[in-house]
């Protein structure tokens, strides 16, 4: 199938990236252990697909932090929080806002049992748990763009030349569908020649062969013997923990897997979205409770073949959330 929506290609992309990468290393074992997520960023600058590329050891002792996302408030607690019992003021840096929402933070993190919190007369007094690791080693943001014609070149440059400069990401690559032509499309556009350009064929479904490189990306990171300033530091950090959060296959949370027209459907070695009334992969928007096709599974579903306490539509979101939870598996287990 070659995707006739940019949201379908934007998970097929996705998986890939699980199955392959890093593509300009090929395949076995040189893949680079990584999680993968879509549409995360910042105020500015906002990317289709990103894969964090992670230190397995590391990775591995994030993950006992537990699966959820930690916030930047978060961050700046469970990062900070001393070996030994401190008042949380002497403790923390001063975060550049009122000190009152930092207890506030305190509590949260200590409720999520991240840290440990006591009280000493009028004073919290905090001590870590374990020490934050820094599990994040690169930064890889993909702008996906199936059918690259000159008008969304255009707007692909800009952005492309935006990730160049800020150098927020450490690589930046644009995905787009193989034409079959000698000189594919893209490489005569007016892209930053820093981007690399990764040609898909989906048409087979998805596989670890479904994409060559056509032009191999220059790194964005500081030269040897520099380093990031550290708000830059911290942003990336906050970016790679809303990514190890939500993933890429959280679709579920914006659509309606409840509809009895929900599917998952199998392209190659990647399961996506299906809606049998419109017979297309569908949108977050068009997926939807005030979709004119919207009809909600009848409650005898839940009881014939399936759990109690859910029907088709929690058994599509379970069968997600194993998958999430095997590819982190898989990137904490890479040597």
């Amino acid at each position: 199938m070659t995707p006739d929506a940019e949201f379908s290609y934007e998970l097929l992309v996705c998986r890939y990236a699980e199955l392959a990468w890093h593509p300009s290393d090929g395949l076995g074992d040189d893949l680079r252990p990584s999680i993968v997520a879509r549409q995360l960023g910042t105020k500015e600058r906002r990317w289709d697909t990103l894969v964090i590329e992670v230190d397995p050891a590391a990775f591995a002792a994030r993950r006992r932090f537990g699966d959820r996302t930690m916030d930047s408030d978060l961050l700046h607690v469970v990062r900070h929080a001393p070996a030994e019992w401190a008042w949380y003021r002497d403790a923390l840096p001063h975060p550049g806002y009122p000190w009152r929402y930092v207890r506030q933070a305190v509590h949260r993190t200590a409720g999520r049992d991240l840290i440990e919190k006591r009280r000493d007369g009028n004073r919290i007094r905090i001590r870590r748990k374990r020490p934050y690791p820094d599990w994040v080693e690169r930064i890889v943001a993909i702008e996906n763009k199936p059918d690259l014609d000159r008008s969304a070149a255009d707007r692909l440059a800009d952005q492309l030349a935006h990730d160049v400069e800020t150098g927020l990401a450490d690589e930046a690559w644009l995905a787009t569908e193989t034409t079959g032509e000698r000189v594919e499309p893209a490489l005569l556009r007016e892209l930053p020649v820093e981007a690399g350009i990764l040609a898909t064929d989906f048409s087979g479904g998805v596989d670890a062969d479904a994409a060559d490189v056509a032009w191999h990306p220059s790194g964005l990171a500081p030269a040897e013997g520099e380093r990031r300033d550290p708000e830059t530091e911290t942003l990336r950090l906050e970016i790679a923990e809303r990514a190890y959060g939500k993933g890429w296959r959280s679709y579920h949370e914006t659509m309606r897997p409840d509809c009895r027209h929900f599917e998952l459907r199998r392209e190659g070695r990647a399961l996506v979205p299906y809606c049998a009334a419109k017979e297309k992969v569908p949108t977050s928007r068009e997926c939807s409770g005030s979709c004119p096709s919207f009809s909600p599974e009848p409650p005898q579903w839940r009881t014939k073949g399936w759990p109690i306490e859910g029907g088709p539509g929690k058994g599509f979101k379970r069968v997600l959330a194993r998958r999430r939870a095997r590819e982190r598996d898989r990137a904490e287990s890479v040597e």
